[in-house]
């Protein structure tokens, strides 16, 4: 391998030998030694003992398993045949699962526990006639009571402190139907016992904010002491508890009045009264000071970072002289979450991650300035690792420092594609700029030479590496996948806009769908507008408005799906007409979070029952999946009362797609695509479906309609978003994906996302939901128009990228460079990162002609978009626009199929 590193050493003087660089660089990549990650085992740290399953054993006796040491040869080919498979091998071509509704896998019997979630059929609205100011209990109900009311009953061993407050507090009308939906099916069961050891803990943020030494944690636990509550006596534990409340009550609102913080719909002592009600896994003891704190976005846009040249390369050359020059090389861990009395060195990093959704495993430290970092494995399980959220402290300013993340498992990602992590400087914060800001140069990701621990077999890790260069000396940073956003600022959010809203206008309403296996609450939020009075007219009007239900963060990674749905939220109860008449028109029912105990233990993909829960929608586990049973019976239970959801939306995140689309399902484009041989002319469809994707390009400037498809796929038939279409015969139920990168068209391209956008594709999708109103004259007022943004100059030059992939596509683009860069040639080491998927890249297919069919019904697609636009907004369609749509439909006229099947 030194001969080999030194020969590429010399071809690199000589351009003349240039070409036999990648060939050593790929000899040397196959020479480097397969490297165990430096765990006792695979699996996560964290583990919780589920229902009827016996506690997982820990594989640190396994023998290691001899077969990782074989050549990655067998793997690439096997990687190379899935890939190269054709997609529409996956389309669902049976008809009569496509057409026929499946029965319903409950008795009705077991629907009417659902008939508290809809408050606003049986709420008298007595306040209307009184004189007085209607008090604001009466339109909404206090989750905090609700919670006690759920939590007392899902652990019956819960602490008598807890028992006290439940007692005290004054249950909701429908507290005990709340507790038959949070109970029904979980009787007494082996894993209550451990749902009691998952007591809220007190909360505190740091007692010195800038500093983060192991002593002053050591003296915050000392001082609250880690007794179970439910060991120690009530006199002892309120004058512990009492005290140490005071103490850091105190110390906030000391540090609230000297700084203060100004950011909407977020309060600091809400936040922190929320978390310490939320129950993980490791009982989180420490507030991450960005939630805590808050956050702003940062006042300007922020570019895509560009993509140096042979970057890829170069980091590993700098892998490679890990083996040959070990003299700078320190090899130290320097942080352990199953660890917490390990010392750090004086000059190394100081490292954090043990609250609410943080993700960090183990740091060591390679060289002086490089870091290598392993991820913690979802719960209960060895797989997905590839969010993270840490803290990092005791830095020197203006040096670069290097982070490698080595076992992502993900084969390619947006990080290759000008994406940045988010970093969160407490400084900062405390002058003035709460930010979570992108960060990191010389990024790529990249497959890696590590293997697992404990010898799991044909796994293959990817290193995410990048260096960031910290402003400031001992400071205390926050570094993340993306923008965080954790359960106990949903429930703190949620109770700001409870006390926002003028409850006159506004019904607003929080509830709880169910416990979850942690015994935390899973909310659901009621929107709709309060009746003009008590008349029957009026009562009527408000009783039969059809229901919008919003879904969201099935999957704790997708952070953005978050922000997306807060922006929902925020819109939602706003004074904004367009807001005020959408309540007007609809019943917005909204779970803004179906994975919460996933979110608050920092998991990726799946539940704390190691599972997915979007594949579990066709007969989800009352037990292990509790949160997706009741919302699917709570579907059922609208369906058999004939209030079907007139829209379903599942907001979710997008790791390796730009722009924010949807994925909707249609029989008939599902047939066309597949190439089935059922003849679809008979076939009635209606195509309303493609309604909101088209208002959508119409009014935000990062959604692109030639991202969305509506293809309905094998592998994703026990998603929510095929399951409510086919078993509750919803027409527009969708998934909608945002990026975790930026857009590549529009007035946002090249700019990453940023919450504020995310925020403001929320409020968008409100917007675009007036395109399926009854009363369109009434609601496409030029009153309303007026209040919707609409950018006349990007309406019909959205770029086709002829995509037909779900929530975790099968292959991925090609390797976007800055157009600054100068051009790179095929030497160029980045080109590995799609050795093995180029052929199966959708724009390149598009761009030879092959897949001609699926290019020519994008452009009718695209023309029947520009038609819809010019119906819902005649008066906005410009001469520009007007040129734009005569080029597409002069490239249509080629097309073999007639318009007529997709005529909306």
């Amino acid at each position: 391998m030194r001969l080999l590193y030194q020969t590429t050493q010399t071809c690199l003087l000589s351009k003349g030998l240039e070409s036999l660089v990648d060939p050593s660089v790929q000899l040397m990549r196959k020479c480097l030694p397969k490297t165990r990650l430096p765990l006792t085992s695979d699996q996560s740290a964290y583990t919780f003992p589920l229902p009827g399953r016996p506690q997982a054993v820990p594989d640190v006796g396994v023998d290691p398993d001899e077969s990782n040491e074989e050549s990655d040869d067998e793997e690439a080919e096997e990687n190379e045949e899935a890939e190269s498979r054709d997609y529409d091998e996956d389309l669902e071509t049976d008809l009569n699962k496509l057409r026929v509704r499946p029965d319903p896998d409950r008795p009705k019997e077991l629907l009417l526990q659902y008939s508290r979630l809809c408050p606003e059929l049986s709420h008298d609205f007595e306040e209307l006639d009184l004189s007085s100011e209607p008090e604001r209990s009466s339109t909404s109900s206090s989750s905090s009571d609700e919670e006690a009311v759920l939590l007392c009953r899902v652990s019956p061993c819960s602490s008598r402190r807890d028992r006290r407050s439940s007692d005290s507090s004054s249950s909701s009308s429908g507290s005990h139907s709340e507790t038959e939906v949070s109970t029904e099916g979980r009787t007494a069961r082996p894993h209550d016992n451990a749902v009691a050891q998952l007591e809220p803990k007190g909360f505190h943020s740091h007692s010195s904010i800038l500093s983060t030494s192991p002593a002053s944690r050591i003296m915050i636990r000392e001082t609250r002491g880690d007794i179970p509550p439910c060991l120690r006596g009530d006199e002892q534990g309120d004058e512990v508890e009492g005290a140490e409340e005071s103490q850091h009550c105190n110390m906030i609102d000391r540090l609230l009045e000297r700084h203060g913080t100004c950011v909407p719909h977020h309060e600091p002592k809400l936040y922190r009264a929320a978390a310490a009600r939320t129950k993980s896994i490791p009982g989180f003891s420490i507030l991450a000071f960005p939630d805590f704190w808050g956050h702003l976005p940062p006042p300007g846009h922020e570019s895509m970072a560009p993509r140096k040249p042979n970057i890829q390369r170069q980091k590993v050359f700098e892998d490679v002289l890990r083996f040959l020059i070990t003299d700078d090389i320190i090899n130290q861990v320097v942080f352990d979450l199953e660890d917490s009395s390990l010392q750090n060195p004086a000059e190394s990093l100081r490292f954090f991650s043990n609250f609410e959704c943080g993700n960090l495993r183990k740091a060591v430290q390679v060289r002086r300035y490089e870091y290598d970092l392993i991820l913690n494995a979802d719960a209960n399980c060895s797989q997905h690792a590839q969010w993270f959220y840490f803290e990092v402290s005791n830095m020197v300013a203006d040096v670069p420092y290097r982070f490698n993340v080595i076992n992502c498992e993900k084969s390619n990602s947006q990080f290759n594609y000008g994406m940045q992590p988010v970093l969160y400087s407490v400084k900062d914060a405390l002058e003035g700029r709460p930010h979570w800001v992108r960060t990191g140069t010389e990024i790529c990701y990249f497959r890696n030479h590590f293997c697992p621990a404990r010898g799991r077999r044909r796994t293959t890790f990817y290193t995410l590496t990048f260096t960031v260069t910290f402003r400031h000396n001992e400071d205390v940073c926050y570094l993340a996948y993306h923008y965080p956003y954790t359960y106990s600022a949903l429930k703190a959010h949620l109770k700001v806009l409870q006390n926002s809203v003028d409850p006159s206008k506004v019904f607003f309403r929080q509830q709880i769908l169910c416990g979850t296996l942690a015994g935390n609450s899973c909310p659901v939020v009621t929107i709709t507008a309060c009746p003009a009075s008590r008349a029957w007219k009026d009562m009527h009007q408000l009783r039969n408005r059809p229901c919008i239900m919003l879904t969201g963060r099935v999957h704790p990674g997708e952070s953005n799906a978050s922000w997306v749905m807060k922006g929902t939220l925020e819109f939602l109860c706003s004074t904004e007409p367009v807001a005020q008449s959408l309540r007007e028109a609809f019943v917005f029912k909204i779970i803004p979070m179906l994975n919460p105990d996933g979110v608050i233990n920092g998991t990726n993909r799946c539940d704390l029952n190691s599972e997915d829960l979007n594949r579990q929608w066709c007969k989800p586990d009352p037990v292990l999946s509790p949160t997706i049973y009741h919302t699917k019976g709570f579907l059922y239970y609208l369906n058999c009362i004939g209030r079907p959801p007139l829209v379903f939306c599942d907001y979710h995140g997008h790791s390796r797609k730009k722009n924010v689309f949807l994925y909707g399902c249609s029989v008939k484009e599902t047939l066309w695509q597949s190439g089935s041989a059922v003849d679809t002319v008979g076939l009635k469809e209606d195509p309303g479906y493609r309604t909101i994707p088209k208002a959508l390009d119409r009014i935000a400037p990062a959604f692109s309609f030639n991202s969305c498809n509506y293809l309905v796929e094998k592998s994703r038939s026990a998603t929510a978003r095929v399951v409510v279409w086919r078993e509750m015969g919803v027409l527009r139920s969708y998934t909608m994906e945002s990026t975790y990168n930026g857009c590549d068209q529009g007035i946002y391209k090249g700019l990453q996302t940023g919450t504020r956008e995310l925020q403001e594709m929320g409020m968008k999708f409100c917007h675009s939901l007036l395109s399926v109103t009854k009363d369109m004259k009434a609601l496409y007022s030029r009153t309303l128009i007026s209040n919707i943004d609409l950018d006349h100059n990007n309406i019909l030059d959205h770029k086709s990228h002829n995509c037909f992939e779900d929530d975790e596509p099968p292959c991925v683009e090609e390797i976007e460079y800055s157009t600054d860069c100068p051009p790179l040639k095929g030497t160029d080491l980045d080109s590995d990162v799609n050795s093995n998927m180029a052929s199966t890249d959708e724009e390149e297919y598009g761009e030879k002609g092959h897949r001609g069919g699926k290019q020519r019904r994008s452009s009718i697609g695209q023309l029947q978009q520009s038609s819809l636009k010019s119906c819902l907004f005649p008066q906005l369609i410009g001469p520009a626009s007007i040129e734009t749509l005569n080029e597409k439909k002069h490239m249509c006229n080629s097309g073999s199929i007639s318009n007529r099947h997709l005529t909306s």
